[in-house]
């Protein structure tokens, strides 16, 4: 629906069908029988007034406002899922979660098992090839989930990684893992941050080869996000240049943080795939942590004394701002989005009705 601006001339008031404002929310623990628990956090254009609430808000990081439990919009909406980085969580992309959601797409984000902030158990962090599974089985559960979320449009399902997650939804998209192929180039890169990781990934563990090198194609999805993504040179050139649906690629200028090389990484899927499926860009400014949620002023210091080192995940380039990155970034991605799955978002966001004084 669009924005319909009635003036009433009876008060100070304007009333509109659709405002900007809070998308809804949801925390869910996915269970069965045949697969372990699975925390997914979704975001939803939502159609009811609520109490609002600040999530993924503490002393370090800034949170986005969401409704929880909102009732959803009537109608179909597009689902966009999220893959988090290596020891991340949907906490680091809640603000392009929040941001897309608000232009009526339905976001779901898991905490993928054994590389996940609040679950780094070592041997599930071996189990590398099922990240790629776990996403496929949110789409399932939010497609299966009207009442919760609003209905998912099926010909409009999207995916955005950020660094391992960007593996993992390249992965959906059709590229082909290797083990092989990446342990290999790692003889010449040992430095590389991602090429310190082939034990800690199970890359070369002979029991994860073979479902490493698995197709992980899910081909619901028909738009993928890339951002800055690691283990790239493990995808073999074949699997890449077959891949046919738009794909958006976005390096860090910055590479020196994380150590993944933008031409390495991500300049290794532009190289390899078909132009025209393809848009590569380097964000200026930005470092591999740029992608994730905003710092609080005082995060440096604070994560430094909890943990030496971290620091960096709050450090962007010389001048840059990452509340500037971010919006060129939510420009960039929805643009994207919205054209490669011929979408067009509701005219000034997706909440039902407010008042405000002329």
């Amino acid at each position: 629906m669009t924005c319909i601006r009635i003036f009433c001339l009876l008060s100070v008031f304007f009333y509109c069908l659709q405002v900007q404002a809070s998308p809804g929310f949801r925390l869910i623990t996915l269970s069965g029988q045949k697969s372990e628990e699975l925390d997914v956090a979704v975001w939803y254009p939502a159609s009811s007034e609520g109490m609002t609430e600040d999530i993924g808000n503490n002393p370090a990081f800034v949170g986005v406002t969401v409704t929880p439990n909102a009732l959803p919009l009537p109608g179909s909406h597009p689902l966009l899922v999220i893959s988090h980085g290596y020891n991340g969580n949907w906490r680091n992309l809640s603000w392009i979660a929040a941001a897309m959601a608000e232009e009526g797409y339905i976001v779901a984000s898991p905490d993928h098992p054994g590389t996940t902030t609040f679950d780094q158990n070592p041997i599930e962090a071996k189990k590398l090839w099922r990240r790629p599974r776990d996403i496929s089985r949110v789409i399932d559960f939010v497609s299966d989930s009207p009442a919760l979320f609003g209905v998912t449009d099926k010909s409009r399902i999207s995916a955005l990684g950020h660094s391992l997650g960007g593996w993992t939804v390249m992965s959906l998209a059709g590229a082909r893992f290797a083990p092989s192929v990446f342990i290999k180039d790692c003889q010449n890169h040992s430095k590389r941050g991602d090429c310190r990781l082939i034990e800690k990934l199970g890359i070369n563990d002979t029991y994860s080869m073979d479902k490493l090198s698995a197709n992980n194609r899910d081909a619901r999805i028909r738009a993928v996000v890339s951002l800055d993504l690691g283990l790239t040179p493990g995808f073999t050139p074949q699997s890449l240049n077959a891949i046919n649906i738009p794909v958006l690629i976005l390096a860090a200028q910055g590479d020196q943080l994380a150590e993944l090389p933008a031409g390495q990484e991500s300049g290794y899927l532009a190289a390899n795939m078909k132009p025209n499926w393809r848009h590569y860009e380097v964000i200026d400014g930005a470092t591999h942590f740029s992608f994730m949620q905003l710092c609080k002023p005082g995060a440096e210091n604070l994560l430094n004394e909890e943990s030496p080192g971290d620091e960096v995940v709050c450090q962007d380039g010389p001048q840059a701002k990452r509340a500037d990155i971010h919006q060129n970034l939510v420009a960039k991605i929805s643009a994207f989005l919205n054209s490669s799955l011929d979408y067009s978002a509701p005219a000034g966001g997706t909440r039902l009705v407010t008042h405000q004084k002329l």
